[in-house]
């Protein structure tokens, strides 16, 4: 990708957000830090999407949330992961390695001769 930040692809962030949570709950700056972080800083999620996925996650029974302080001291909303949010973490994380494995594989390949 020819610019420095990567556009995450569709599907993509839910996946990012209950790996972080997946540790233990955190709220939502948190998890974009742990995201940003991990990806050694190529993804920068912006909080209108962390937000809405979170959301989204939480109508699906995915993630709960709280109200609690930050270490800052500050109000914030905390994300703790559902048993279920672990069952769709383990297959999206299996669907993506197989991705992955298929991309790598298409990248090493050399066209037949006829």
């Amino acid at each position: 990708m020819a610019s420095s930040d990567l556009d995450l692809l569709q599907g993509t962030l839910n996946v990012l957000i209950l790996r972080a949570l997946s540790w233990h709950p955190m709220h939502g700056y948190a998890v974009a830090r742990f995201i940003r972080s991990g990806s050694g800083d190529r993804f920068r999620i912006l909080d209108g999407a962390l937000y809405t996925s979170l959301h989204r996650m939480e109508e699906l029974g995915w993630v709960e949330s709280s109200w609690g302080l930050s270490d800052r001291g500050k109000r914030a909303k905390f994300y703790v992961i559902t048993t279920a949010g672990r069952r769709a973490l383990r297959d999206e994380a299996a669907t993506w390695t197989q991705y992955v494995d298929a991309v790598a594989g298409v990248m090493r390949a050399r066209p037949e001769r006829a």
